[in-house]
């Protein structure tokens, strides 16, 4: 069977029929259902590694932080911050680690490892990293999935800073790039090794069965959850410890998580997340609005308007 959605399963035959030429094994498929995630590994070449982080290191140098860190290191400054990640969307904006600022205001180490991540659209506006997202092989995989018009929503790059890393706290994609009825699949590819030291992955396998738990809502007066968050038992976890260049192919409901980068190394990732865009529609009220309408992966069916 390929899929992309419990609500929505399509069959060999049927993919054939829509000329989707996929690369996903029965056994990949087969994880992506029962467990909610798979692992890839070599995904991405030493070149395409290479490429990405020499690429980011050059955007860092260009970036002037000045500006930008005097909205996260000023309280009472959430509206100019709201709106910097709203903007984000259709740019390659940086975001701060929480840790990075010291009581005056100022970086407590360079601007190189004072960053949390870079997005949103690093995928639609930076060459290198626009080759990589409109790969053949990340078009195959969503062909394997079923996905019929998938566009990249938004993208991500990283960093996992070493002693400063900040944890990300349980969660599903889907609570943040909601469709109906849910299409979204996150893709995260590991640039350097991830281990349980330097902030890999956990998750729940099997835990996107359950569908979904809460949204993450934009109203007037800015962003937040609908409802509190599940208390989760951490036994429940299980690390995904991977090599550079491994992807991880994540279900949007999947309950997912990473912790605090305690030590010496970084852990650089390159993320994605895609929904389709065939019989599916974006709610109003996820955070991200976009003016235009992102170019899609490709078309296997009839070309439908997606309206942002």
């Amino acid at each position: 069977m390929v899929l992309h959605d419990p609500k929505k399963i399509i069959d060999e035959s049927e993919a054939e029929a829509m000329g989707i030429v996929g690369n996903l094994s029965p056994d990949q498929l087969h994880s992506f259902n029962s467990q909610g995630y798979f692992v890839i590994e070599s995904f991405a070449s030493a070149d395409d590694i290479d490429a990405m982080r020499k690429r980011m290191d050059q955007l860092l140098h260009d970036f002037d932080c000045s500006a930008t860190a005097s909205i996260f290191s000023t309280k009472n400054q959430q509206q100019s911050t709201d709106n910097y990640f709203y903007e984000s969307v259709e740019k390659i904006s940086f975001f701060f680690e929480e840790k990075a600022f010291g009581n005056d205001g100022e970086l407590q180490q360079p601007k190189e490892l004072s960053i949390n991540k870079v997005g949103h659209a690093l995928h639609e506006l930076d060459p290198v990293f626009k080759g990589f997202s409109y790969s053949e092989k990340v078009s195959s995989l969503f062909s394997s999935l079923g996905y019929k018009r998938p566009i990249i929503i938004q993208s991500m790059y990283i960093f996992k800073q070493p002693g400063i890393g900040g944890e990300v706290v349980p969660h599903q994609d889907n609570s943040f790039l909601y469709t109906e009825p849910p299409t979204c699949t996150g893709l995260w590819l590991a640039l350097e090794d991830a281990t349980i030291t330097n902030g890999c992955l956990w998750a729940i396998p099997g835990s996107q069965k359950n569908g979904l738990v809460r949204r993450f809502i934009r109203g007037e007066g800015g962003v937040t959850f609908d409802r509190p968050s599940p208390v989760y038992d951490q036994k429940d976890f299980v690390p995904i410890e991977v090599k550079a260049g491994s992807l991880v192919v994540i279900h949007g409901d999947l309950i997912h998580q990473s912790f605090e980068n305690q030590s010496s190394k970084s852990r650089h990732a390159y993320s994605l997340h895609v929904v389709d865009t065939d019989g599916c529609k974006w709610a109003r009220d996820n955070w991200i609005r976009r003016k235009v309408e992102p170019e899609p992966l490709y078309v296997s069916s009839s070309d439908l308007k997606f309206d942002l």
